[in-house]
């Protein structure tokens, strides 16, 4: 009896279960990137984890790929050319930042998605949001190290930014389309589009050749590409279910994660930056929280 009702809850709780467990598959996904770096240019290896990726998803979804029409092929190529810029700026800036740094600032995405939703949609932010966007802000300055008598960006810092930018629109764009399409040939789509464009824009950023077989570059792709795929069939599949407050919630504790495996292999920031950090996961939480006692003023 007591077993049964506890697998009932657990299959209730299964979507929640899955984000958590991506989010700590994401966190390590951080320190693996940056090392795939030293075999590898920036795009052209997103490009080539996208394509592994796409391979995997290809193969479990192989008799859900008839039936493709115009409407998941656009869904796909929107949020595949987010996940490229997304992944692909992101990457670019590992070569200059920690991933331990770099995973905090990805995670600005989250206080950046509802406020994207009321530019783009008119939803109007909550109270909470703007507060948790004040602590994430201060976090930021604090994560740069330079405190706010001289607040100053460096390239890494800057083109990571712009790739959490990215991220907020690639949740905002799979809660979209998430009801009105097949969820593995969306998912297909998605990587395949990411992996092309990463490859197409390659030659922007002075990358025209691909890297030189290694067997650690191997590995590497294709565990990140078993994991990029999974992280987007869940994501696809539990944002059907989850409510976007509690996912966003769950994801807050991707920098967490980085920070932990990034300090088990040696990385080390600074204590401000340490604090930084901590404050950006504070604002992503609080903007997401939503207290009772607060909506009963509102409600007045």
């Amino acid at each position: 009896m007591l077993s049964s009702a506890l697998s009932a809850q657990i299959k209730t709780r299964l979507p929640q279960i899955s984000l958590i467990l991506i989010t700590i598959i994401w966190g390590g996904s951080f320190l693996t990137v940056q090392y795939g770096l030293n075999f590898s240019s920036p795009l052209i290896f997103v490009g080539l984890r996208f394509a592994a990726a796409t391979f995997a998803v290809s193969v479990l979804s192989w008799k859900y790929l008839k039936g493709l029409n115009r409407h998941e092929v656009f869904a796909g190529f929107c949020i595949g050319a987010v996940i490229a810029i997304g992944y692909g700026t992101q990457t670019i800036g590992l070569q200059s930042i920690s991933s331990s740094e770099s995973a905090f600032l990805t995670a600005l995405y989250v206080p950046l998605v509802p406020i994207f939703m009321w530019l783009c949609f008119k939803h109007r932010p909550h109270l909470m949001t703007w507060l948790g966007v004040l602590f994430a802000f201060v976090g930021l300055v604090f994560l740069t190290g330079n405190g706010f008598g001289a607040i100053q960006l460096n390239f890494g810092q800057i083109i990571t930014l712009i790739g959490s930018i990215a991220i907020a629109f690639e949740i905002i764009l799979i809660s979209y389309f998430a009801k009105t399409v097949n969820l593995r040939r969306v998912t297909v789509l998605q990587l395949a589009f990411a992996s092309l464009i990463c490859f197409m824009i390659a030659p922007l950023n002075g990358e025209i050749s691909l890297p030189q077989f290694e067997w650690p570059l191997i590995a590497t792709l294709c565990g990140l590409g078993l994991a990029s795929a999974v992280i987007q069939m869940v994501m696809n599949w539990a944002q059907r279910m989850v409510d976007p407050s509690q996912a966003a919630i769950i994801y807050a504790g991707e920098p967490l994660w980085a920070a932990l495996i990034g300090r088990i292999a040696g990385e080390r920031l600074a204590p401000l930056a340490l604090i930084g950090g901590m404050l950006v996961v504070i604002g992503v939480i609080v903007s997401e929280w939503r207290p009772k006692f607060l909506k009963r003023k509102f409600e007045k």
